[in-house]
Parts: C-alpha cells; structure tokens; sequence
C-alpha cells in the first residue's frame, strides 16, 4: 500500500479546529472541487508562494472550487507552527482559505502529506483527480514556469482529462513529534 493517497481514492474525513475558531469536517463542503493543501507558517516554500496560492484562489472560488489549508506540523519542532502563531498569521495577511490545526498528526498520515505545500484536489465525490506541487517554483515564484494547480483545475472544470495527474510535491518536510526536524516515515518516498 503507498503512503500518499492514490488517484481515484476518496479523501479521508476529519474534524479539526480553525483559526476561525469554528471546527471543520470534510462533510461541510459542498462545493463541486476541493483543495486540501498541506501548509504551515515557517517553511520558505509556503511563505514564497503564498500569494500566487491567494491569486488561485481568487481566481477559482467562484468557480465552485473550495480551499482548506491544513498545518501537521509539530508546535515543539518549530513553534512558529502553534496554532495560536496560525491565528496570528490568517490576522496578519488575511489569506483566502480556511486554516485548519492537524495537532495528532492524524490527518497528514490518512492523506500521506508529504510537504509544505502539499495539495490534494478532489472532484464532487471526493475522489483524488490530483496530488503533487502547485508550482515548480515555490520558493522563489519569480522563476515559476509551471502553475500545475491552476492547470489542473482549468482542465477539470472544462472536463478534461488531467495531465499530469501526479507530480512530486516541493518543499519542506511534514515536521513530525518527537522527531529530527527533518526526519520522514520510512515508507514515504516520491510520487513519481
């Protein structure tokens, strides 16, 4: 069995709190796609292609697309990824997507999450139709040539078929409890 989910799997459920300070279960979204994305607040990965990640959510949430950040990272390995540092941030750059707190870990070991970012898109039967980066240049999106989510989403909601439907996701490792900053399940590996 692979560690990330597989294409054509459906999403696992989960009930997490938000910086919202509402709690949110895979069942409270309706809309027709939905991006799970992995993410937390310190990595350089996230933090340099936050705003081409708002501009595709600007761009896609009145198409009936839904995003959910989801932070697995261990407070205790960098506190910066607190969930009181996670309501700090959404204050600060009022970033278009709900923020969920993953504190077990439990969710990023049901989806495989790999990295920070990491993004799962799902069509309206929670099936996974892709898993991998958004762009090729995360951390410094002035080189970007390649924005695979919005590629992705532009052909699933033109009803075509996604290509590629897997691609490694870059960034930072998931930082797990009790272990090195950057240390990865025995199991995980490159999707590709």
């Amino acid at each position: 069995m692979a560690y990330t989910l597989q294409i054509g799997e459906t999403a696992p459920s989960f009930n997490l709190k938000a910086t919202d300070g509402n709690s949110y279960s895979l069942n409270d979204f309706n809309e027709k796609t939905l991006v799970i994305f992995f993410t937390c607040n310190h990595c350089p990965y996230v933090i340099g292609s936050d705003e081409v990640t708002r501009k595709t959510v600007e761009r896609y949430s009145s198409k009936g697309v839904r995003f959910v950040a989801i932070n697995s990272n261990s407070k205790n390995t960098y506190e910066e990824d607190s969930f009181e540092n996670m309501v700090k941030r959404m204050d600060e750059y009022k970033f278009p997507w709900l923020y969920l707190y993953d504190e077990t870990q439990n969710v990023a070991e049901d989806y495989g999450a790999l990295k920070t970012p990491h993004f799962f898109i799902f069509n309206d039967s929670r099936q996974l139709i892709y898993t991998g980066r958004a762009v090729d240049s995360p951390r410094d999106t002035s080189q970007m040539t390649v924005n695979d989510l919005e590629n992705v989403l532009d052909r699933h909601l033109e009803g075509k078929e996604i290509c590629p439907k897997v691609t490694n996701p870059i960034g930072c490792n998931i930082k797990w409890e009790g272990k090195d900053k950057h240390w990865m399940p025995v199991d995980a590996c490159d999707l590709i």
